[in-house]
């Protein structure tokens, strides 16, 4: 009531200063004081302004079911109403209405904001007054329930929760007056409660399913469930990666690995050598990330692999694995150290001492097998030792490297050869069996020289008694005979001292070799055990064949038929003895 007795009284005096300030002249202050007098004295004949009094239709309703009308009753004339809610002025909107003298303000719908306290305020002149003030309640509700945990995740229409927690329940919803509270739980040993929050300890497997709340206002008649369901996260234990107990080949093999796990509701990461996998054309994984299949296995696909299961609590990785992917051999190198470069060709010492060794990269390890070109002997290791080099120690050693688990085979060669090498250093039998056999050649040298020697000396003694008694009975001539028949035939011999038959000895010419240039003999001087002794002549051989005798006589043949009848050249021959 000061407000409004202060707010009119401060139009008075603006409105009155404002009339001073235009009107104020010095002559006319006597006719102002007059207006001033007479403005007091009509006052003061007027009653005091009336409180009035406001009245409502009902105080408490139903929100969007009935309205409120309030009423301004007052008794003055002339006078100004205005509408005041909880303390402020009233702004009215399209859901209330006022008469037409202010006093009768309708609230058609009334809304849950309508609530609160309204009054009037009457004013005349510089004088205001305000009305005693009426509540108006607005009931409501409840609007759609809400569900909340505290200490859950929602996923949806889900709430996750991890087993072991404490989890509050919790239930929203606006309404007025305060609503009725009605649980459905999932777990009979749950007691319903009937407030709108409640509280699991150490929630389990058990507490999960669908949680239900009704809510209902016993003054609007209204009622609302509210649901949730509640999903309970074991906290999660490591898992293990199964893969194939088959021998994994490079280049040769896919394998697949799975990532093993007693939970359900749970992700699959994947880690490689500690860092996150990435998929490839090579690196697969199934729609769950549960498997991963690497496809033409390398070397450097050992790993070590990990799966790591995980929820929104909780998280846990498998143990490191570590693949053994077998492969080889590689290239296979000789050395003559555990450290040192490649040999192919090797220059030691008589007696000196010599080590080998093989290598190549192999998984598993390879297996050495080691031979010489002059040996069958077969010897099996890394490392090949000879304490003392001989002789026969000389020559190619192969060295072949094998993978039992792969079937491949490699090998790789290194020429040995032994400087020093000295007659004093063979054997007793060796030296031996030389000498026996340089002995053995020499004495069949000097058999055979004095053998192929008596044998020349006697044919050219025999050669010689034969060519002198024959030399005083047979001239050395000989004709060679063409007959007509000679042109298709071979060439026929006849003798001088043959006889001849009628009419083949005329006209024919008879045909002597030239006598300077007599037939050319060779001799290969004979091995003998005394060179330096005087050489026997050769012995001349007739110029012109002899006929053999005739078949009358008894005495044994002493010449031979020359098997090229081309030439007429006959040789003696020494009839055995």
């Amino acid at each position: 009531m000061e407000l409004a007795g202060f707010h009119g009284c401060s139009w008075t005096v603006i409105l009155l200063s404002a009339l001073l300030l235009t009107t104020w002249r010095t002559p006319a202050a006597a006719h102002f004081i007059h207006r001033a007098d007479l403005l007091s004295n009509t006052q003061m004949e007027r009653a005091p302004l009336a409180k009035p009094n406001l009245t409502v239709n009902q105080s408490i309703v139903t929100e969007q079911r009935e309205m409120a009308v309030f009423y301004c009753n007052t008794n003055a004339d002339n006078i100004t109403i205005h509408w005041v809610s909880n303390n402020s002025l009233l702004v009215l909107n399209e859901r209330m209405k006022l008469s037409a003298d202010n006093m009768t303000l309708t609230i058609l719908i009334v809304q849950r904001e309508d609530s609160g306290s309204y009054l009037c305020e009457v004013q005349h002149g510089f004088e205001v007054q305000r009305s005693n003030i009426a509540s108006l309640t607005v009931n409501y509700g409840p609007d759609p329930v809400s569900i909340k945990l505290d200490s859950g995740v929602a996923a949806g229409d889900v709430v996750e929760v991890m087993e072991g927690n404490t989890v509050n329940f919790r239930v929203e919803a606006q309404s007025s007056p305060v609503p009725a509270y009605a649980w459905y739980l999932p777990s009979d040993f749950i007691q319903p409660p009937t407030t709108g929050t409640f509280t699991i300890d150490a929630v389990s497997r058990e507490h999960e399913g669908m949680y239900r709340c009704l809510v209902s206002n016993p003054v609007t008649n209204l009622s609302r469930l509210g649901v949730v369901k509640v999903q309970v996260f074991e906290k999660v234990t490591a898992p293990n990666i199964e893969f194939p107990t088959l021998a994994l080949v490079e280049n040769a093999t896919s394998v697949t690995l799975t990532c093993k796990t007693s939970h359900q509701r749970v992700g699959v990461h994947w880690f490689l050598k500690g860092q996150p996998l990435r998929p490839s054309d090579r690196l697969t994984l199934s729609s769950q990330n549960r498997t991963l299949t690497i496809h033409g296995l390398q070397r450097d696909d050992i790993g070590p692999y990990e799966c790591e299961v995980w929820n929104w609590g909780s998280q846990a990785r498998s143990v490191p694995l570590k693949l053994t992917i077998n492969y080889g051999p590689d290239q296979v190198e000789i050395t003559q150290g555990p450290a040192s470069g490649v040999v192919s060709t090797i220059e030691a010492m008589l007696n000196s001492s010599l080590t080998l060794y093989c290598r190549a990269d192999s998984i598993p390890g390879a297996r050495y097998h080691w031979t010489h070109e002059h040996s069958s002997k077969v010897l099996d290791g890394e490392q090949l030792s000879i304490e003392a080099l001989r002789q026969e120690h000389q020559g190619i050693y192969s060295c072949t490297s094998s993978n039992d688990v792969t079937g491949l085979a490699r090998s790789a060669s290194v020429l040995v050869m032994v400087v020093g090498l000295q007659s004093s250093s063979m054997s007793p039998g060796a030296i031996a069996g030389i000498v026996i056999g340089i002995l053995v050649a020499v004495a069949l040298a000097i058999g055979l020289g004095y053998f192929l020697y008596s044998t020349k000396d006697r044919w050219t003694r025999r050669r010689s008694a034969s060519d002198t008694t024959s030399s005083n009975t047979i001239p050395p001539t000989s004709v060679m005979q063409s007959t007509p028949e000679s042109r298709h035939n071979k060439p026929k011999t006849v003798y001088d001292n043959a006889p001849k038959p009628e009419g083949e000895a005329r006209g024919k010419k008879m045909w002597s070799p030239p006598r300077d240039s007599p037939e050319q003999f060779y001799e290969k001087k004979p091995p003998s055990a005394a060179p330096e002794g005087p050489r026997k002549p050769l012995p001349q051989i007739p110029k012109q064949p002899l006929m053999p005798p005739g078949p009358g006589r008894n005495e044994e043949s002493n010449y031979e038929k020359l098997l090229n009848s081309n030439h007429s050249l006959y040789c003696k021959i020494t009839p055995s003895a």
